[in-house]
């Protein structure tokens, strides 16, 4: 596979090795107020490191938040959600396809609202070259978490690998409106920017 599928597997797929102690993370811009749910205040602790990365111009600092932000779509909130997704990221390891296809069919349906959920059986999809059905699984992840860079990243992977050179520019664009310093976006946006004024001259 070219760079560009490597790149975007590794970033549609959040490992449970990148989650971060939470004492290690900034703490959050907004005071939590007493009477949010965990909901509520997971949403404000996104939205808090999302300013975060949009400002940051440092990459390595950059990639740090991007890790917390991956640690935090990582928590499901549900023990059972939780197993299953590492049952699943452990055979999509050991190339098991069809067993972590199954953990993630069950994870989708117990929890739909679950953007995660979505986005590993995208990165599956996309690893078995099932760019249908991969899509598909990025729409519905963008449709519960629009910043998704991961799946952004993965769509404009895509978009690239059949031809789709305008609409992977855009996406890729997309990707580098939430995490500026995406660095490997910001290389495949240039080189598709660069190919499509060289086609139009």
């Amino acid at each position: 596979m070219r760079n560009v599928v490597v790149f975007s597997a590794s970033f549609l797929l959040a490992s449970p090795a990148i989650a971060i102690a939470q004492d290690q993370l900034p703490p959050p811009q907004q005071a939590a107020l007493p009477n949010q749910t965990l909901a509520e205040k997971r949403a404000a602790r996104l939205d808090d490191l999302f300013a975060s990365l949009k400002r940051e111009s440092n990459e390595v600092k950059a990639a740090r938040i991007a890790s917390q932000i991956q640690a935090q779509w990582q928590n499901s909130g549900s023990p059972t959600i939780d197993l299953m997704m590492g049952w699943a990221g452990k055979a999509m390891e050991e190339k098991k396809y069809s067993v972590a296809l199954d953990f993630l069919d069950q994870v989708v349906v117990m929890k739909p609202d679950y953007a995660e959920g979505w986005n590993r059986r995208a990165t599956l999809n996309f690893l078995v070259n099932d760019y249908g059905r991969s899509m598909a699984d990025i729409q519905k992840t963008l449709a519960l978490e629009p910043r998704h860079f991961g799946a952004m990243a993965g769509m404009a992977a895509i978009l690239k690998d059949t031809g789709r050179k305008e609409a992977a520019l855009q996406a890729f664009e997309r990707v580098l409106t939430v995490y500026p310093m995406m660095r490997e976006a910001q290389k495949q946006a240039g080189e598709l920017a660069d190919e499509l004024t060289g086609q139009r001259t």
